[in-house]
């Protein structure tokens, strides 16, 4: 009977350590029998999964995407041996997270880490980015998404809390070019928004029929992340549209005042997904059950109410 496993740990082990011999050396193996074994699993399968030459080794496209597979069967099997051998769910293994940049970077890395630190087994990667992954074939555990979900039936979400809007600008840009009061009058004034490829920037704000939508405005500067767009806005640079949770603590000191709160607004939900499976790993579920604590606990940054 044909073993389906077979040649799977040299396959991963090759792509870890960089090379077949460098695989071989730690199985105990010549570099010829790992390439043997590889190549007898390419044959089961009917695709190529590595590009080799003399000096290295590169995934093909099918390589890379049964890479990810590969690392989930052998994370899962590593998780249950554990539970068998200790008695208890350790959260062990790689946990892959995908978080949205700034949000991630201030409010969901640092107590990851923290976490992480309480469970010596437990690593972590992360991958700080805006738009939507798709976390199946990227091999993403976990992430954070801030705004309205789609359909994926292959996910689990979580609500966290929301991230609600506000328009502010420090008192020295306001002193210099007024406060203004209506959506007319930010065609008067300098405005600060996210850099995007192929959209124009927009806020949201509320139409005459109370209606909440994007709306575009006449941007001077365009930055590439909240963090820089919040200190291009603490000094005096123009206004800006914040979430609260990247404007709260600038707000509570005086160093940014709100502006046009009858018109700006709009909320987004923040929600942990993690991947469908028949049972959930520990490292997952220590991670989820730890973010929604975090959320519980920090009503102003998840702007609870």
């Amino acid at each position: 009977m044909e073993d389906r496993f077979a040649g799977i740990r040299e396959f991963v082990l090759a792509i870890d350590k960089g090379s077949l011999t460098a695989a071989a050396a730690q199985l105990g193996l010549t570099g010829s029998a790992v390439g043997k074994s590889i190549s007898r699993l390419e044959a089961r399968l009917g695709v190529q999964l590595l590009h080799r030459t003399t000096r290295k080794i590169d995934l093909t496209n099918e390589g890379e995407a049964y890479l990810v597979s590969c690392r989930r069967i052998m994370e899962e099997l590593d998780q249950t041996e554990s539970f068998l051998a200790t008695g208890h769910r350790e959260p062990i293994g790689r946990l892959r997270i995908d978080l949205p940049t700034t949000f991630g970077r201030r409010h969901i890395v640092p107590p990851l880490l923290d976490l992480a630190a309480r469970h010596p087994r437990l690593d972590l990667s992360f991958s700080l980015r805006d738009q939507a992954v798709d976390m199946v074939s990227e091999g993403i555990d976990m992430a954070v998404r801030i705004g309205t979900l789609g359909d994926y039936p292959e996910l689990i979400a979580r609500r966290l809390g929301e991230q609600h809007m506000v328009i502010c600008a420090a008192p020295s840009y306001l002193a210099r070019k007024g406060t203004p009061a209506t959506h007319t009058d930010l065609f008067q004034h300098d405005c600060l928004a996210g850099w995007r490829r192929t959209v124009k920037p927009t806020w949201l704000l509320k139409d005459a029929s109370g209606v909440i939508a994007p709306h575009e405005v006449p941007a001077r500067h365009e930055l590439p992340d909240g963090d820089a767009l919040l200190y291009a806005c603490l000094s005096g640079c123009g206004l800006a549209q914040f979430p609260r949770w990247l404007a709260g603590d600038a707000l509570r000191s005086g160093a940014l005042v709100q502006v046009l709160s009858d018109i700006s607004g709009g909320s987004m939900p923040i929600h942990v997904l993690w991947q469908k499976t028949w049972h959930l790993q520990p490292k997952v579920r220590v991670a989820v059950d730890m973010l929604v604590d975090l959320a519980q606990a920090n009503p102003n940054v998840f702007d609870a109410r």
